[in-house]
């Protein structure tokens, strides 16, 4: 063989010979990763089927629903109700009749509401939180017996409550009357001016233990270095609050705030187990006034409207409070 076609001999037997073990692994793992690509989708498939079947199929007929005349008369079959357009809006919306100042004032009040319970909620949870972080005996106790109402079905808090807030054989009244004699007369908790304290006291007793939860949580991950380092140079202890713990837990902050907001806004266990089918004018948030013209005077098409217009509401205040008060990443806008 001339020393010409050695060269080409050489190649032709590499090209030919099989592959070593270190090809096959290359070529076995580039097999091998699309069905590893797939596996994050296959994962979150069910999820995502849950979600699309439980939540976005809902709320996409709901829409369809507030622009038709849905009622007792034509719910056998829904689907041939009159179209009525923005009827059911322009109805919800204009403060001139009765509906619209009765949506405008269940609005109002769902908002004085939802201050009320969220702040009480925090500073409850914030003070729990703030005295459960040092070590002492017993804290391990304390802080089991502090997440009970958080524990315990809001079905069965609530309906404690309404016995204890009973006019006639109420603990409350036992205790005010009775015990104590601070009043004379046996009050009218669950109806009247009375059933707007009593929603707020229950659902504090149920929201706070969330957010000591969270912020516990958030305060643990604070080094106790800066506080000793605070306390030698003199600071006060409201000082190490407001320049160390505040700063630290601004994130946990603006998230338990977020999310106890849009919990306490969208309430409709704990009046609906106080109160029934129809609250109190003092009491009567948006969820049991939407839940009222449903499923109470049977008109589907006006209280899915309204529904909408709160959903339309909520992402706009959520979306707002996201941009202003959240912490924004690096590189964000």
């Amino acid at each position: 063989m001339s020393t010409t076609e050695e060269p080409r001999h050489r190649a032709a037997q590499e090209a030919t010979e099989p592959a070593g073990p270190e090809s096959g692994a290359e070529s076995g793992a580039r097999k091998r990763r699309p069905r590893r690509s797939f596996l994050p989708y296959g994962m979150i498939l069910p999820a995502a089927a849950l979600e699309l079947l439980i939540h976005i199929v809902p709320m996409i007929l709901g829409i369809y629903i507030a622009f038709t005349s849905l009622t007792q008369l034509t719910i056998r079959n829904w689907t041939s109700a009159p179209f009525v357009g923005l009827e059911n809006f322009v109805q919800g919306l204009d403060p001139g009749g009765a509906l619209g100042s009765d949506l405008f004032q269940s609005l109002f009040r769902t908002t004085v509401y939802t201050a009320l319970v969220v702040g009480l909620s925090w500073a409850l949870g914030m003070a729990a939180a703030v005295s459960l972080n040092t070590r002492f005996r017993g804290r391990g106790v304390l802080r089991t017996l502090f997440l009970v109402p958080y524990a315990l079905p809001v079905y069965v808090a609530a309906i404690i409550w309404a016995f204890m807030f009973n006019q006639r054989d109420g603990m409350i009244n036992r205790l005010l009357v009775q015990d104590l004699g601070l009043v004379d007369d046996r009050p009218f908790w669950l109806i009247g001016e009375n059933a707007f304290w009593v929603l707020v006291i229950v659902s504090v007793w149920r929201l706070w233990p969330f957010a000591f939860l969270m912020l516990l949580a958030a305060l643990q991950s604070i080094p106790e270095d800066m506080y000793e380092a605070a306390a030698i140079d003199g600071a006060s202890t409201w000082k190490r609050f407001t320049r160390i713990t505040l700063p630290m837990v601004r994130s946990a902050n603006a998230v338990v705030l977020l999310v106890m907001g849009l919990w306490t806004f969208n309430e409709f266990n704990i009046p609906f187990l106080l109160f029934g089918d129809t609250s109190p004018d003092s009491a009567r948030l948006i969820s049991p006034f939407i839940y009222e013209h449903s499923f109470v005077n049977w008109n589907f098409g006006l209280g899915a409207a309204m529904s909408v217009l709160l959903l339309i509401a909520l992402i706009i205040a959520s979306a707002v409070y996201v941009r202003l008060v959240l912490p924004k990443g690096r590189g964000n806008d």
